[in-house]
């Protein structure tokens, strides 16, 4: 599979180009969310390794030279920041390419300093945080990785205090957590992000409604926010990894964000 993909056009952020550094044909995450859409089975992984060289990847890169996009988005079918050479990765992008770079991250490495540092090179980081206490962070995401939700949210505190970039928080409801948006929106002030993303699955069988979402946005009229139905119902495409070329895990998406 190859490390590059698309690219994919989307709102305002124009077309993506997506890197994805756990290529492979199997689902490698720290995660095993109860809402991904994967096929695949996960498999868990919890420590950082390689997973594709940069030898690769810069031949891949060279490539895209000539195609246009207007941002690079390290997303793909598991976790970007598992593979231990993100930063020289994100490094490596910027040189060849000269375009603002984006990670989507479910945040489960957020409790490790290394990952915190690789993080504050990208341009735009959209951190995952589904769930307001550890009940639910066990229920709703299913780690591989030994952290605990309190760690995990201490974590994206000390990233958010050191990032310069721009954040955004997202947040998955699914009926699970349907009823905690008010604690969310309280976790989403402590962490300020520059916007707040509330998303739903896309299978019919695990998706709030639009009425839904859109009541739950209430709860965050302190943050510039925005939904996935917002993004459909303008007619804009989100970055989503379920659009072809084809990077299943939709569990994290970049919807369409101004500036």
């Amino acid at each position: 599979m190859r490390a590059v993909y698309g690219p994919v056009e989307t709102g305002q952020l124009g077309r993506v180009l997506g890197v994805d550094l756990v290529a492979s044909q199997r689902k490698y995450c720290s995660f095993d969310c109860s809402y991904c859409q994967s096929a695949k089975r996960t498999h868990g992984v919890a420590r950082r390794r390689w997973f594709v060289g940069l030898s690769a990847l810069q031949a891949a890169l060279e490539e895209e030279v000539s195609r246009g996009a207007d941002c690079v988005a390290f997303s793909g079918m598991g976790e970007p920041t598992l593979a231990s050479n993100l930063a020289e990765a994100i490094d490596m992008a910027k040189s060849i390419l000269g375009l603002p770079v984006a990670v989507c991250t479910n945040s489960s490495l957020m409790p490790m300093e290394e990952v915190r540092r690789d993080l504050c090179k990208a341009d735009l980081v959209v951190a995952k945080l589904d769930a307001p206490n550890e009940e639910l962070y066990q229920r709703i995401n299913r780690p591989f990785v030994p952290y605990s939700h309190a760690e995990i949210l201490a974590g994206l505190e000390q990233f958010r205090q050191r990032y310069s970039g721009r954040l955004a928080l997202q947040v998955t409801f699914v009926e699970a957590n349907a009823s905690c948006a008010e604690e969310m929106a309280a976790i989403a002030a402590r962490l300020s992000p520059n916007e707040v993303q509330l998303n739903t699955p896309l299978e019919r069988q695990l998706q709030l409604s639009v009425a839904e979402v859109e009541r739950l946005r209430t709860n965050f009229t302190d943050h510039k926010t925005t939904t996935v139905y917002e993004a459909q119902a303008a007619k804009r495409e989100p970055f989503s990894l379920s659009l072809p070329p084809l990077r299943p895990n939709a569990g994290v998406m970049l919807m369409a964000w101004g500036s």
